[in-house]
């Protein structure tokens, strides 16, 4: 299976940054990828919740969304659009951090509400409280394609063990963890915390990022990650994209799920226990 990741740097326009997607989505299929994946909020970065009432849609208008889709038909491939951040039409006005599985005939396999909120402390200048302008999903979710059974993540999931261990035991052979990671965590945390994903679980993961400053019209701007990873079932990191934005093509061997799992069967061996 070939695949790629676009690793973006997207702006606080979801009409802007639309057209640069397409483009690279585009480059990658004329490359060969058969499946493609994109990172967290593909359509808007912005830090102002204000300007993300003005801009972002419902998922039945979302632009970004059925554009997408349309280029996966047209191309005939599978599609992780990372996540996008959506309108959901709650009294209490929170959008969702949704991601999305698209299938060959540009349909939509599967969708997945981030589960857990970045509401977090960093340092003295750097504060998220990720939940006061989204709402967090509450369903896990393994997707189906003819290639793999997919467990669908978003960034902050993967400090959440117990998460990708119940897709592990629902079947999953791949885990998505498409990402806006702050670069003050990302250079902590990110590599090891996905190389643990894959090697407890003997999964795949694919973790398409966002990268650089991303340009804002109206409000601060934001800085993220970058590195784009790929990790193989036994922990090896087969792509690392670095920092800047592009087109990152990667190799999926399935049959190394069943080699990692056959050596170290730690799912198997895994049993229930009381306390503490």
């Amino acid at each position: 299976m070939q695949g790629a990741i676009l690793q973006l740097n997207v702006t606080d326009d979801p009409a802007a940054n639309l057209p640069v997607t397409v483009g690279m989505l585009r480059q990658a299929v004329a490359d060969g990828a058969e499946f493609v994946l994109t990172p967290e909020v593909t359509n808007c970065i912005s830090t102002s919740r204000k300007h993300q009432k003005d801009v972002l849609q419902l998922e039945d208008d979302d632009i970004t969304l059925a554009a997408l889709r349309a280029e996966a038909k047209a191309a005939g491939i599978w599609l992780l659009i990372g996540s996008l951040g959506l309108k959901t039409g709650d009294a209490d006005g929170r959008f969702a951090n949704r991601s999305f599985l698209i299938g060959p005939d540009g349909g939509i396999v599967a969708k997945y509400d981030k589960i857990h909120m970045f509401d977090v402390q960093i340092n003295e200048t750097e504060t998220w409280r990720e939940s006061e302008g989204y709402r967090p999903g509450t369903q896990a979710v393994l997707a189906e394609t003819d290639f793999a059974s997919v467990g669908m993540t978003v960034c902050y999931d993967v400090r959440f063990s117990h998460l990708y261990r119940a897709l592990a035991k629902a079947g999953a052979q791949i885990f998505t963890v498409p990402a806006a990671f702050s670069p003050v965590t990302g250079a902590a945390h990110w590599h090891a915390l996905l190389r643990a994903r894959a090697i407890e679980s003997g999964c795949f993961v694919i973790a398409p990022a966002q990268t650089g400053t991303h340009a804002s019209a109206t409000n601060k701007t934001r800085d993220t990650y970058g590195h784009s990873l790929v990790i193989d079932p036994w922990g090896e990191v087969l792509l690392d994209a670095g920092t800047a934005h592009g087109v990152y093509k990667f190799d999926l061997n399935m049959e190394k799920v069943n080699e990692a799992r056959g050596r170290v069967p730690s799912l198997d061996n895994a049993r229930d226990f009381s306390g503490p």
